[in-house]
């Protein structure tokens, strides 16, 4: 038995200094850096777009028929105008 324990022993002795010979052999890590791209929210900064003064908004219950139908229809021109800049704002920040 003593010569049994004795023979384990010195496996294990041999299989340590083996397992430190194995990590000499090593030189110094790598150090090695890679790049990667992860989307980041970013704030929009877009220009504020001023509301336009509306050509109906000085229009008066006694104006004739004319003067009213050609404040709706500047205004209209008006409010196409001011929609393309809201989406021409919204489209920067995409």
């Amino acid at each position: 038995m003593r010569t049994a324990g004795r023979i384990l022993r010195g496996v294990g002795v041999l299989a340590g200094i083996a397992l430190l010979a194995a990590c000499t052999g090593r030189g110094e890590p790598r150090v090695q850096y890679v790049r990667v791209e992860v989307p980041v929210q970013v704030p929009c900064r877009a220009p504020e777009v001023a509301t336009p003064a509306w050509a109906t908004a000085s229009l008066r219950q006694t104006d004739d028929l004319e003067t009213k139908v050609r404040a709706l229809l500047a205004e209209r021109l008006q409010r196409i105008g001011y929609e393309g800049l809201l989406v021409a704002a919204v489209e920067a920040c995409r």
